[in-house]
């Protein structure tokens, strides 16, 4: 039995989409769907979650995914506590481990963590109580489920059926938890095609991305590709793309119009945010009309209310 599961099989956690099967993501993103809203209108709220406890621990800086699982607990009538974990006890030298026995015995029953350090999350699931649920809100380079699926539902709204579909991968993939959760997903999925499109020296290992066609040069990876998924490059990553500074990784690696021509006349342009414009995307492209990052970020509160609701076994309408 996988350590997300409870013994009767339903997911009592989510640190990896690994093992997630279709019929479970499809629920997710059926679910997730329901509590879409155009800009402009009433968010979706019920209290299906009252009497819940949210903690949202995070070691490394975030907005984008902080915020939308705050917004997602309390439209679902939880209570949410967001804790800056660098400013607790564990700057005192406390374990994670210990901060959230701490929580547990003042009844809270979710702990969404991000945390840097690979397998904390997964330690964290496998020592709470039989009441409680652990979420992944990114782990070291290793995970982010709720980015793999809000990308996923995002492609969806946008191209429909999986099947047919290709989708480049472009930038920093080695060092990226987000292309691990997307390789996950749309391997899960089934779509026609997953190119990987990076420096040679930001290419992850041979064994890793099973499957996956790669190519070192964006012109050529991204040709006839009908989705494109731009990743953030660090500073600190070029050097080991032999890559100077980022005005020759946008000269040799950006997404500009003219090379976004090079795929599909209807291809969506995404990317997990915070962008470097002017390095790995063009303003005109992330602000253009084939972009769809800010349905992304849309889409980030809509799906982690449908997995506060789906882990805990609280289910509600939009």
């Amino acid at each position: 039995m996988s350590p997300q599961r409870r013994a009767d099989g339903s997911l009592r956690h989510l640190i990896t989409l690994e093992g997630v099967t279709r019929a479970e993501v499809l629920g997710l993103l059926d679910a997730a769907q329901r509590y879409v809203r155009k800009l402009g209108e009433t968010p979706p709220s019920n209290r299906s979650l009252a009497g819940i406890t949210i903690a949202n621990l995070f070691t490394e800086p975030s907005t984008r995914t902080r915020v939308s699982f705050d917004l997602a607990g309390r439209r679902l009538g939880a209570e949410v506590v967001n804790i800056e974990v660098q400013l607790s006890s564990r700057a005192k030298g406390e374990t994670m481990i210990d901060t959230v026995h701490t929580l547990e015995s003042i009844h809270f029953d979710v702990f969404v963590i991000r945390d840097a350090e690979p397998g904390v999350v997964a330690h964290v699931a496998a020592n709470v109580g039989p009441h409680v649920s652990v979420l992944s809100a990114g782990e070291a380079h290793l995970s982010h489920p709720t980015q793999g699926l809000l990308d996923a539902l995002t492609v969806r709204q946008y191209k429909g059926d999986f099947a047919p579909l290709r989708i480049a991968i472009v930038g920093d993939v080695r060092h990226s938890r987000v292309a691990r959760s997307a390789f996950e997903v749309f391997t899960t999925l089934g779509v026609r095609e997953l190119r990987l499109v990076a420096p040679r020296g930001l290419m992850p290992d041979p064994g890793e991305f099973p499957g996956c066609t790669r190519a070192d040069d964006i012109e050529a990876g991204i040709a006839g590709m009908d989705v494109v998924m731009m990743l953030r490059i660090q500073k600190e990553r070029m050097t080991e793309a032999a890559i100077p500074d980022g005005g020759e990784y946008y000269a040799r690696f950006g997404l500009t119009p003219e090379r976004l021509r090079l795929a599909r006349p209807d291809a969506i342009v995404m990317h997990p945010q915070p962008m470097n414009r002017g390095v790995e995307i063009d303003s005109a492209v992330a602000d253009g009309p084939q972009s769809v990052i800010r349905a992304q970020v849309t889409n980030g509160v809509a799906v982690r209310m449908a997995v506060l609701q789906h882990v805990t076994r609280r289910g509600g309408g939009a």
